[in-house]
């Protein structure tokens, strides 16, 4: 696809001000940002190497010795096991149903080596469909939380309406550019059924590329169904428009659930994301340079699974690197050192040439505070800084990510819509040093007026659509408003103006009574 880092253009050139004028009034309304919406992120920023070559082959050989000495523990899944056995490893029989699968050195990586470096996910609005992979870069939003927190700090489980909503929010913002997965667990709806749900309404309510069901084989069959009725056989059968976000076991284990399921993606030619969940002194080493080891190994046995099911399937290299309160085992993210971690992370992938999730806004904050954005800035820079092409976690993750929070999604988006700017890089012109400006007032001269400022006030300075920039007598006259009730009114206003886009009607019926078929053939379960 062609390159969408898109320029804004040149403002027109209003009529010459003198010095010491006012500034020009803004043709846009607060917070917005035209000239740097785009369909995914085409990063000018370069990435940030933090180990030299001596470290990283060591963390590659201890990736290696993991798989040579230790192994994999596979469960539930003797198709898999088989598959890996013809490839070359060695197969020991733990029990009825269990295995361990013992590598040679560097077997893993060859076999990930027909993995694409960067792929394409197709939405069903064309103009949103996005790279993965290389210099692209994409935010989604969070994924998994089976609560919602009030701004009061009362939790509560989410509902089908609640995914909704957020489904919507992320539909609503230029920041996100995909519309996520379980965006939030709906547990008013039957486990074995949600998913059915969850994918309509990603359908119904957002033109985004999303992700699929995971849950149970059957289960990503039926997403990936869903969207040969949406998109049509041919272009399913020619292209990712779907992809399921897998978790190992850790430490070392892949069950069968999450296999079968890795293989149905991977045999419909459907992309596939394989994320070790890290907690540091609990299923990994608590140092990072060990996680980082453990994470490599688990994540490309993921992928070279999906390899050995079809050659060329999407798969994405994923590492969720986390610490933990020594004191008291409780997880807690946004913290540096699993920061550092992504850094090396996206050295890892690029060595092996395939795309990269990691990072995200975490954070273990109860509230959208100063917390939560301090621990969520810590964790999304070194996603940006490492390369990471894939950044789940984006928008609205709090109590570590048991929870997700309306207020924690905008503000959180907003950052995003920061990072755009951002990754733009530092254009180096003529235009851009600005000595016409310095010429034409001279020293000791206010620039509000010049022609330098008028032809670039607009798109100077990202513009945020939360923050207060206000002087201390009118915040205080206006009611002395804070981030988190600023946040309140934006996404209630978004949800209030949102309209959802255009669904032919034929699709829809045939959608909704696929829906109705597959939930009339099994009984509720809700465990």
């Amino acid at each position: 696809m062609a390159d969408t880092d898109i320029m804004a253009p040149e403002a027109g050139k209003p009529t010459r001000r003198t010095r010491g004028t006012r500034r020009p009034a803004r043709s846009a309304a607060h917070g917005h940002n035209p000239w740097l919406e785009v369909p995914y992120i085409t990063r000018k920023v370069p990435t940030y190497d933090l180990l030299d070559e001596e470290s990283l082959v060591r963390i590659e050989e201890a990736a290696d010795t993991i798989l040579a000495e230790i192994g994999i523990e596979f469960r539930d899944d003797p198709v898999t096991v088989e598959m890996f056995r013809k490839a070359g490893g060695t197969v020991t029989k733990l029990g009825d149903a269990t295995w361990n699968i013992r590598f040679d050195r560097g077997l893993i990586r060859a076999l990930c080596a027909t993995a694409p470096p960067r792929f394409t996910q197709v939405a069903r609005n064309r103009a949103r469909s996005v790279e993965i992979g290389g210099d692209a870069m994409i935010f989604v939003p969070s994924y998994g939380s089976p609560f919602m927190l009030e701004p009061n700090g009362d939790r509560r489980y989410a509902t089908l309406n609640d995914f909704q909503t957020l489904i919507k929010l992320a539909q609503s913002t230029p920041w996100l550019h995909h519309s996520g997965g379980t965006i939030c667990e709906p547990t008013d709806i039957p486990v074995n059924k949600r998913h059915l749900d969850m994918v309509y309404s990603h359908v119904k309510y957002s033109d985004h590329a999303f992700l699929g069901s995971i849950t149970a084989p059957e289960r990503a069959a039926d997403s990936i169904e869903m969207c040969r009725i949406l998109f049509g056989s041919d272009v399913v059968d020619q292209n990712c428009v779907i992809m399921g976000n897998f978790n190992s076991t850790s430490p070392l284990v892949w069950d069968g659930v999450t296999t079968r399921g890795i293989r149905t993606y991977a045999e419909a030619g459907q992309g596939s994301i394989h994320l070790p969940f890290l907690l540091g002194g609990a299923v990994t080493p608590v140092t990072m340079a060990g996680s980082c080891a453990q994470s490599l190994a688990e994540s490309m046995v993921g992928v070279a699974l999906t390899q050995l099911t079809k050659p060329g399937a999407p798969a994405i290299l994923a590492a969720f690197l986390s610490s933990l309160d020594l004191r008291s085992g409780s997880p807690t993210f946004g913290t540096p050192e699993p920061a550092l971690g992504s850094l090396v992370m996206g050295q890892l992938a690029r060595r092996i040439n395939l795309p990269l999730r990691c990072s995200g806004n975490f954070s273990t904050s109860k509230l959208p505070d100063a917390q939560s954005m301090s621990q969520s800035v810590m964790s999304m820079m070194a996603a940006v800084q490492c390369g990471a092409n894939f950044i789940l976690h984006s928008a609205g993750y709090l109590d570590g990510l048991l929870s997700m929070s309306y207020e924690k999604f905008v503000l959180d988006s907003d950052l995003c819509g920061a990072l755009h700017a951002y990754l733009k890089g530092l254009e180096v012109s003529d235009e851009t040093l600005g000595l016409d400006a310095l010429r034409e007032g001279g020293p000791g001269a206010h620039m509000f007026g010049t022609q330098h400022t008028l032809r670039h006030y607009e798109h100077a300075y990202y513009d945020s659509a939360l923050d207060d920039y206000r002087p201390w007598e009118t915040w205080d006259e206006g009611g002395r408003g804070d981030a988190m009730s600023r946040a309140t009114t934006r996404w209630q206003q978004t949800i209030a103006s949102y309209e959802a886009p255009p669904l032919d009607d034929a699709i829809d019926e045939e959608l909704l009574a696929f829906i109705a078929k597959r939930k009339e053939s099994m009984e509720d379960a809700w465990h």
